[in-house]
């Protein structure tokens, strides 16, 4: 069951990158307006199975040796970096997602609902869930960062009764993990 609630937030992140609308700040020359093109799979974006150390996810409580990788290439750019650990406290696991999509871009996902601010250090997050999770597992964390964004989410185990609010252990991660992920 793991997998199904993996393989959902892959589409959940393919569904951001279909919404990717390649968008940039103008700039101004003269008066006139210059849209700059941002291709976010040109991106190379940090790399949360790699570079997220054991000391990390020890004080996160997630088990280090239970890294399971959900989409990282071997090389190049890439537009999503996605590893998943086990929760050594209750039945979920956590997920770190890394992409050179936005915050933005996620807001305006019409397959994503009941987005919340919400303040991780210094920096102006969101939670919110995919609409297909009917059943609450899921809860997104998402922080921007120079390359994008990194999302920080909480994954309850289908076969298993959900016995703590998942947002808010979400935020916990979250506030664990900040100093640890890039600006």
């Amino acid at each position: 069951m793991r997998i199904a609630y993996v393989l959902r937030t892959v589409m959940a992140g393919a569904a951001v990158v279909g919404l990717a609308a390649g968008c940039g700040t103008g700039k101004s020359v003269e008066g006139t307006a210059k849209p700059t093109t941002r291709n976010p799979d040109a991106i190379q974006v940090w790399d949360p199975c790699t570079q997220l150390g054991d000391e990390a996810l020890r004080k996160t409580r997630v088990d280090p040796a239970t890294k399971d990788v959900t989409t990282n290439p071997a090389h190049g750019p890439a537009s999503w970096r996605v590893c998943s650990w086990n929760s050594t406290e209750l039945p979920y696991f956590l997920m770190v997602l890394s992409t050179s999509h936005t915050q933005d871009e996620s807001r305006a996902n019409t397959k994503l609902t009941g987005f919340k601010d919400v303040t991780i250090g210094s920096r102006k997050g969101m939670t919110y869930q995919d609409k297909s999770d009917t059943r609450g597992d899921v809860c997104y964390v998402s922080l921007p960062a120079e390359q994008g964004m990194v999302e920080v989410a909480v994954s309850w185990r289908a076969s298993k009764p959900i016995t703590a609010d998942r947002c808010e252990r979400a935020i916990a991660h979250a506030q664990e993990l900040e100093p640890y992920l890039p600006k």
